[in-house]
């Protein structure tokens, strides 16, 4: 290791002790602990080694299973560091707007966002009765929140008026009014309260074309409606065949799901609808900006076909290489390596 390695390293093992939560590390080891037999002494040891060899913090170890695995194999994991430095080297800083603030990306993927919406900072009272017009429901949003906050869906039923609740929303920040998705049936038998969407992750390579790094398959946990991690909701590897093969885990709670605990429905086994379509979709949508070569997808499937949600100029490397939803003991920096044609 070269010494500006070994300080780099330092640096950021520095960093992470200031800002680390020893009463969730504590939780962490004791989790390990409970899930593989390992001593909590030997994990705290090996967790330290990590944050300074690996630059893997003690949620990530928990995560990718480093207790049972060791060697060469841990380099093969894609580090919150990683992927920080992935999208400051192929993604441009001054598209982010385009993908933070909603009304932006709407606008720039109309082809496939398969929806009717509008700005209620770019419409009256008028327009947005005409948008109500024979619609018993849609969702508000305020354009600038991600992972489900900001979100409200509004009930047109009973008679509202809609000049109160044009004001109520311009007033709260939910000035982006999108028509309600209706989700393949499929896709409601798996878990029926929520929007199921499909996480995948596009990197253009050095060859200029766009490669599906990862595809997730997420729903509610039962806790919400929405299917967002951080609310209680499950994921699952999808495979390149649209079959998912291993159980969903529910993060919050560590736990690991063959059957949906909600709908009772197999999730191994499940096979995505139109799952083909929506790989070209992603692959077609990442060549509308190639100038964010790193993006993460949320995908909907529809009784049409896909549509997009939307997109993630930053997106999640960690769920990707959950430990018992590997095919092996491997993480996905060597296929980042690949499509970029790194060593």
């Amino acid at each position: 290791m070269s010494g500006s390695s070994a300080s780099s390293k330092r640096k950021v093992f520095l960093r992470r002790l200031r800002g680390m939560s020893f009463d969730r590390m504590n939780k962490c080891i004791n989790d390990v602990h409970r899930e593989f037999g390992v001593s909590r002494a030997v994990t705290f040891a090996d967790m330290v080694w990590c944050a300074l060899h690996y630059k893997v913090g003690y949620l990530d170890y928990r995560t990718f299973g480093f207790a049972v695995i060791h060697g060469a194999a841990r380099k093969t994991y894609m580090t919150m560091g990683d992927n920080i430095e992935l999208v400051h080297k192929v993604n441009d800083p001054e598209c982010y707007v385009l993908f933070d603030d909603k009304v932006s990306f709407n606008k720039l993927f109309a082809d496939y966002i398969g929806r009717e919406w509008i700005d209620l900072n770019e419409c009256d009272e008028g327009r947005f009765a005409a948008f109500c017009e024979g619609r018993s429901d849609f969702f508000a949003k305020n354009a600038g929140i991600f992972g489900g906050k900001g979100v409200e869906k509004i009930d047109l039923t009973g008679g509202r008026d809609l000049n109160e609740l044009y004001s109520y929303l311009k007033e709260n920040g939910m000035t982006l009014c999108e028509q309600r998705i209706i989700q393949h049936h499929e896709m409601s038998r798996l878990c029926p309260i929520s929007v199921n969407t499909i996480r995948m992750a596009t990197l253009i390579g050095a060859d200029g074309e766009p490669h599906l790094l990862y595809s997730l398959l997420r729903m509610s946990g039962g806790g919400n409606n929405v299917d967002n991690i951080s609310s209680g909701g499950m994921y699952v590897p999808v495979g390149d065949d649209g079959v998912v093969t291993k159980p969903a885990f529910r993060q919050n709670y560590g736990e690991f799901f063959e059957v949906h605990p909600i709908s009772g429905e197999s999730i191994v086994g499940f096979t995505v609808p139109y799952f083909e379509e929506a790989k070209a979709l992603v692959k077609k949508a990442a060549l509308v900006e190639p100038r964010m070569r790193y993006v993460g997808w949320d995908v909907a499937i529809t009784e049409d076909g896909p549509i997009l949600v939307e997109g993630n100029n930053f997106p999640s490397y960690d769920m990707v290489q959950t430990y018992g939803q590997q095919e092996g003991r491997t993480g996905i920096l060597p296929l980042v390596r690949e499509i970029l044609s790194e060593s």
